[in-house]
């Protein structure tokens, strides 16, 4: 499996734990807001990191990690991603996957054969089509129908999780973010993340809209957290 970024070192991405975030190429969403535009857009002006320097790496240092974790892009789009965990799971560390729910199939699978012990998943908006279809950027319905079989597997799941929406002015308001609470209730995690504008945006207008004021997020907590077994707030200067 190739990829095409690589955080050698996080204390965040997986809780409680120290990783390593490899970032695959290639993305069948289009969110306007996405930073990651060479990524999504150009993976192979991107250099390419191989399971070989991965597994040399961790080799050498694996005492200092605990977790690797696979984001993107979206890394479900990738059919040897199975056979990557498996690696990751000889070596006797956790795996973690970062997805946005469209391959629920891909799932089924690493969850089934054990392969994954974390799952995030980013949820773009109310789900609903025709909020989703125009915060994530695509057309096809299918892609929307396999996020919702996506969230009932990993909230029926007997891994860990989180659920996740970033929030951005012009795609959400109040009453978004409501709904979503009323959708995921019951939830083991749910994350508000601010969006953070920068200059690397899919759709270049968003890489100056001022993001909504910590207060705001303060207040989402408040409002909808008592839906959820936990709930933070992430990107602000009061994290909780």
């Amino acid at each position: 499996m190739e990829f095409r970024g690589w955080q050698k070192t996080s204390l965040l991405e997986y809780p409680g734990k120290v990783s390593t975030i490899l970032f695959t190429g290639g993305c069948n969403f289009r969110c306007p807001f996405c930073y990651n535009d060479e990524l999504v857009l150009r993976p192979e002006n991107l250099p390419k990191i191989t399971e070989k320097e991965v597994f040399g790496f961790l080799e050498k240092r694996g005492r200092l990690y605990q977790a690797v974790i696979v984001t993107g892009g979206e890394p479900t789009m990738h059919s040897n991603l199975p056979g990557f965990f498996r690696k990751v799971k000889g070596f006797g560390l956790l795996a973690g996957l970062e997805t946005n729910g469209t391959n629920p199939f891909m799932l089924e699978k690493l969850l089934d054969e054990k392969l994954v012990d974390y799952i995030a998943m980013d949820i773009k908006t109310s789900l609903k089509w025709d909020k989703y279809s125009k915060v994530a950027g695509i057309k096809d319905r299918k892609l929307f129908e396999n996020v919702l079989k996506s969230v009932e597997i990993i909230k029926n799941s007997s891994v860990d999780y989180e659920f996740r929406t970033t929030v951005v002015p012009g795609f959400h308001e109040e009453k978004d973010l409501l709904e979503i609470a009323e959708q995921l209730k019951g939830a083991k995690m749910y994350a508000l993340q601010k969006f953070t504008p920068k200059d690397t945006t899919i759709d270049p207008k968003f890489s100056s809209i001022a993001p909504f004021p910590d207060s705001f997020f303060r207040e989402m907590k408040d409002k909808m957290c008592h839906q959820f077994e936990k709930c933070e707030i992430r990107n602000t200067n009061e994290e909780i």
